[in-house]
C-alpha cells in the first residue's frame, strides 16, 4: 500500500474564475516560467493584517481585492499553478460589511476581515459550491455551512475561496497523481512548477505558500495537511480527532478524518485553530470538549518552548534520502541548542505494520460515510450513492478517468455494513497498536512531550503516467491513532522544501504549537517560492 493520502456546470468547463466558476483545464500543459509583480502582502502574517486594519493602512475590502488580483495573475495565468477551483463572487460585498463593523464596533477577534480559502471538500451554503474536486458533484451547493465555515464567519473571516485538490481527497484510485481533480486539472508547486504540490490539501498549499491568500483550511485522513504542507513550505496542524467538526466535509473516515490550518507561520495556525476548534452537535465525536477545555492557543507561543522537552526520535522513519536525514541531524542540534532533552531514538509502529488494517477501515468507512453525506444534500443532490459516483466516472470516463481509474472506490462500495467483524476487527487492531501499545506507550516510556520526525521528502517530479511517488514521511502513527500532528519548515533539497513534524498524545496541541513555534523562531526556514520551472538542478 503506497497511499499515503487517503490515502452541474458544464463538463466542458464553466465560466471566467471570477464569476465563481472553475474552468477545466488539461493537465499536461508545460509548466510556464513567470515573474510575477512584486506583491504588496507577500509573506504577511494575520497578526501584520489586522495591525493594518487598525491603522487604516488597509481595509478587508482592500485585502481581499489584493488576494482576488493576485489569484487571477497567477492560478490560470503566469505559472497556471490550477490551486483554486472558484472564488466566492460575494466576497468583496462580505470583506465591506465586515469594514463596516469594525468602524461601528470593532473587531471580533483576530480573523475579523481576514480572507481564509477553504478546500473543496468543506461545505459552504453560499453562492458557492462543494464538490471534492468531482465533476459528479459540479453545481452542488449544500443545505447548510459546514460547522468550519460556520466557525470561520463567526469569527469574521472572509471565505475568499475554493482551492482545488486530489479528487475525492485521494480515495479514487490507488495508482494517483496527487492534487489532480477533473474540476480542476494538475495543481503545481510553486517552488518549482514540474513538481508535485502532494495530496490532498494540494490547492490549500500552493495558495497559501504562493501567498493567494494569507491561511487555508485543509482536511486530512492519512497525511494530507502535512504532506502538502511539508512540499509547499509551510506550517500545518493536524488536530487530535474530535477538535474540529466534520460535519458538512465531504468524508473519508470518521475514525481519521479532521480539518486544520495550513499557514506561513506557526502563530497564524495557532489562530486559526482556535477560531475553528469547539463541540458542534452535528458531529458526535466533537462531546469530548466538554471535558477537555478548549483555550487560545496563541497563548502557547513561546520562543523558549525547547527549554527542557523531552522530544523522542523516531528513526524509522529516517533514512529515505540522505538530503533529508541531514537536514534532520540540523533540526536536532538546534532543538537541543534551544535546550531540548532527545531521547534517541524511540520505536513508533510503522506503515507496513498496521497499513493494511488502515486501508480496510478507510474502505468500509468511505461506503458509509459518504453514502451519508450525500443523503445530507437532499432530493436535490447531483449524485446520491457511491454507487451512483462509480457509474457517472464510467459515464464520464474521458473526463474524469483520464490518467488513472476508480479502484477504490470500486473496492469500498463491495464492502459492507459497520457492523462487519472484519470492519470491526481491523478498527480495533489499528486503535490498539497507534494509541496505547503505540505512541501512548512510547511517550509513557521516556516520559515524553513529543515525537518528532522527517514529514515527508521533497516533491517528486508529476508523473501521470505511473502515478505518485512517496519516497518517506511519518503521518501514519498519528493519523490511524487520531493524534496531534504539526509540521514545520526545516530546511530545502535543491531548492525544495523540507519539514519537521512533532506529533503526541491525545489532546496535546498546545505542547506541539509551543514547541514548533520555539524551533521555526529560532531557525526561520521559511521562504516565499521563485516558481521555478523545475528544480535547482
Amino acid at each position: 500500500m503506497e497511499r499515503r493520502d487517503f490515502l452541474r456546470t458544464s463538463l466542458m468547463g464553466g465560466a471566467a474564475l471570477a464569476s465563481g466558476a472553475a474552468r477545466v483545464e488539461s493537465a499536461t500543459e508545460a509548466p510556464a516560467q513567470a515573474s510575477p509583480a512584486s506583491f504588496e502582502l507577500e509573506e504577511i502574517t494575520i497578526a501584520e493584517l489586522q495591525r493594518g486594519m487598525e491603522t487604516g493602512k488597509f481595509t478587508s475590502r482592500s485585502i481581499t481585492e489584493q488576494y482576488l488580483a493576485r489569484i487571477e495573475e497567477l492560478d490560470r495565468q503566469g505559472p497556471a499553478l490550477r490551486a483554486i477551483l472558484e472564488t466566492n463572487p460575494d466576497a468583496p460585498a462580505i470583506a465591506d460589511a465586515l469594514d463596516q463593523e469594525r468602524r461601528a464596533k470593532g473587531p471580533r477577534g483576530p480573523l475579523h476581515g481576514i480572507p481564509v480559502l477553504l478546500k473543496d471538500n468543506i461545505d459552504t451554503a453560499d453562492r458557492m459550491t462543494t464538490t471534492a474536486g468531482s465533476l459528479a458533484l459540479a453545481g452542488s451547493i449544500p443545505p447548510q455551512d459546514s460547522g468550519v465555515a460556520k466557525k470561520l464567519r463567526a469569527a469574521g473571516a472572509v471565505l475568499i475561496g475554493k482551492a482545488n485538490l486530489s479528487e475525492w481527497a485521494n480515495i479514487r484510485s490507488d495508482h494517483s497523481s496527487s492534487g489532480w481533480s477533473g474540476r480542476g486539472g494538475q495543481c503545481r508547486n510553486p517552488y518549482a512548477l514540474d513538481r508535485n504540490p502532494c495530496g490532498s490539501s494540494s490547492g490549500s498549499g500552493v495558495a497559501v505558500s504562493a501567498n493567494l491568500a494569507p491561511v487555508a483550511i485543509g482536511t486530512e485522513t492519512d497525511g494530507s495537511i502535512v504532506c502538502p504542507s511539508n512540499a509547499n513550505g509551510l506550517v500545518g496542524l493536524k488536530p487530535t480527532v474530535g477538535w474540529v467538526s466534520r460535519a458538512g466535509i465531504i468524508p473519508i473516515s470518521h475514525s481519521q478524518d479532521t480539518a486544520g490550518p495550513m499557514t506561513r507561520t506557526v502563530a497564524d495556525a495557532a489562530v486559526v485553530f482556535t477560531a475553528i476548534l469547539g463541540i458542534d452537535p452535528r458531529d458526535p465525536a466533537t462531546a469530548v470538549l466538554d471535558k477537555v477545555v478548549p483555550s487560545d492557543y496563541t497563548k502557547f507561543l513561546n520562543a523558549n518552548g525547547l527549554r527542557g522537552a523531552r522530544l523522542g526520535v523516531a528513526r524509522k522513519f529516517f533514512g529515505f534520502l540522505p538530503a533529508v536525514d541531514k537536514i534532520m541531524e540540523a533540526a536536532l542540534a538546534e532543538m537541543k541548542k534551544q535546550g531540548a532533552v532527545l531521547v534517541d531514538p524511540v520505536e513508533v509502529p510503522m506503515d507496513k505494520e498496521f497499513g493494511d488494517a488502515e486501508l480496510l477501515v478507510l474502505l468500509y468507512e468511505l461506503k458509509a460515510d459518504l453514502n451519508a453525506y450525500l443523503k445530507s444534500l437532499g432530493p436535490n443532490a447531483p449524485v446520491k450513492t457511491l454507487a451512483e459516483i462509480i457509474e457517472f466516472n464510467e459515464k464520464h470516463r474521458e473526463q474524469e478517468m483520464p490518467y488513472f481509474g476508480q479502484e477504490l472506490f470500486i473496492k469500498a462500495e463491495a464492502k459492507g455494513p459497520l457492523s462487519s467483524k472484519e470492519y470491526l476487527t481491523a478498527l480495533k487492531k489499528n486503535q490498539r497498536l497507534l494509541r496505547k501499545k503505540g505512541i501512548d506507550a512510547t511517550m509513557n516510556k521516556h516520559r515524553l512531550d513529543a515525537i518528532v520526525a522527517p514529514t515527508g521528502g521533497p516533491a517528486w517530479v508529476t508523473d501521470l503516467v505511473n502515478g505518485d511517488h512517496f519516497s518517506g514521511g511519518c503521518s501514519g502513527p498519528p493519523a490511524v491513532a487520531g493524534y496531534p500532528h504539526i509540521t514545520v519548515p526545516a530546511g530545502f533539497v535543491r531548492g525544495l522544501p523540507v519539514g519537521i513534524s512533532f506529533f503526541g498524545r491525545a489532546w496535546s496541541e498546545s505542547v506541539l504549537i509551543r514547541l514548533a513555534y520555539a524551533y521555526e523562531q529560532a531557525t526561520h526556514f521559511r521562504q516565499a517560492p521563485k516558481f521555478r520551472s523545475t528544480a535547482e538542478l
